[in-house]
């Protein structure tokens, strides 16, 4: 008879967690085709994420970072975000420039452009407009340590001050 208490209470349990609704909304991932259009519509920052197939980092970035409530809502409120293969063989036009595979560093050119050819998986690149210098910033970010830079172009506190004089008034709130 305990056996059975212990066991309904444990059913018990687990039912009230995984009822637990799950974030439905996720980030608008965009290509650099659908980005240059939607920011002819309404220009705001944005954001690339610069990955390889390969990566681990970029995939837990993808399983965990990209995956929090508060930053998803965010970015998509105050960015265009691209999810960008560094990888990829096609030629990609972006800003009035065609940018192709380079054998010799095994990836494509704007990668190489958008990072400024300190090539790292995963990069998450922030662009203050499409003809916006490119500031990366490599490496696997938890939400927390991705809050900060997010905030910096999403409130375009960029054209006001530095990232250090920002930083050292900025409260996290992930």
């Amino acid at each position: 008879m305990k056996q059975l208490l212990v066991f309904s209470f444990l059913v018990i349990i687990f039912c009230s967690f995984s009822n637990k609704p799950a974030n439905k909304e996720t980030i608008r991932w965009l290509s650099f085709d659908e980005l240059q259009s939607a920011y002819q519509q309404q220009p705001k920052p944005i954001m690339v994420d610069i990955y390889t197939e390969w990566c681990g980092w970029c995939k837990e970035m993808d399983r965990t970072t990209y995956k929090n409530e508060k930053l998803v809502t965010y970015i998509n409120e105050k960015y265009y975000a691209v999810k960008f293969n560094a990888e990829t063989r096609a030629a990609i036009s972006f800003n009035n420039k065609t940018f192709q595979y380079n054998a010799q560093y095994r990836t494509n050119e704007l990668a190489i452009y958008l990072t400024g050819g300190q090539l790292s998986y995963p990069t998450t690149v922030f662009l203050s407009g499409i003809n916006g210098q490119p500031a990366p910033l490599p490496g696997y970010l938890k939400p927390k340590q991705i809050e900060a830079p997010i905030k910096f172009f999403g409130e375009k506190a960029n054209e006001k001050e530095t990232f250090i004089a920002f930083n050292k008034k900025f409260h996290s709130s992930w």
